[in-house]
């Protein structure tokens, strides 16, 4: 699934095309978590949207009309490519945790458990976008630290507000190829915009999370 959005992803036609894979096109429904496949679908899905509308929406503010211009330029291009794959990748990494606290809230599955089952999203995840090329010399490490995040995570911990969305805003902040300075006078309003991305988010999670079916659809019970 991830394959289908790889070459599409954040390019400046795929708004509307991304909206109706999520289902969130006219007349369209965002299906149930209910096992390993939707739940990954989800996490992937809404993770390219906020990485995307965040990343895209920052670039569009400072450049103005010279925002068609950014693609222009093969060494901004270049940071482009790089920003939106290490913040795609902190959404989610977010996400995951979210929810896989979630389901130990929702039914009570111990945190080797849901260990277990968010590493199984996590693997096909990374197994399945690799280290593309233009993602650079740091992708490969920011992979390795997603890994350990869901190795390392206490489950209990995970309670039902923006406390899991943690590295997200730091790398909308980090990898937004903007001068320093001026992210340095912006830090507070990125933070918040990502943040304020994730709350329809979780809102949309707790209409759809179906925690005892993807439990009862992944381990025999």
């Amino acid at each position: 699934m991830i394959k289908a959005l790889k070459s599409a992803l954040f390019s400046k036609s795929s708004w509307k095309s991304l909206g109706e894979y999520m289902g969130l096109g006219k007349g369209g429904k965002a299906a149930a978590m209910v096992d390993l496949p939707s739940t990954r679908k989800f996490i992937e899905t809404r993770a390219s949207h906020v990485s995307q509308s965040t990343l895209y929406g920052y670039l569009k503010t400072r450049a103005g009309t010279r925002f068609p211009e950014l693609f222009e330029n093969p060494q901004m291009l270049e940071s482009i490519n790089i920003a939106k794959w290490q913040i795609w990748l902190a959404c989610i990494s977010d996400l995951t945790i979210y929810i896989g606290g979630l389901i130990r809230r929702d039914t009570g599955l111990t945190n080797d458990k849901i260990r277990e089952l968010m590493q199984q999203i996590t693997t096909e995840v990374l197994e399945d976008i690799g280290i593309p090329e233009e993602a650079g010399v740091d992708f490969e490490s920011s992979r390795n630290n997603y890994s350990k995040r869901i190795q390392d995570i206490d489950w209990g911990s995970i309670s039902d507000d923006e406390t899991a969305f943690s590295l997200s805003p730091d790398a909308l902040v980090k990898w937004s190829p903007i001068a320093d300075e001026l992210k340095k006078r912006d830090e507070e309003i990125i933070e918040n915009s990502m943040r304020f991305r994730w709350i329809e988010v979780r809102r949309s999670v707790r209409e759809l999370l179906d925690s005892p079916s993807i439990v009862s659809n992944t381990f025999d019970t």
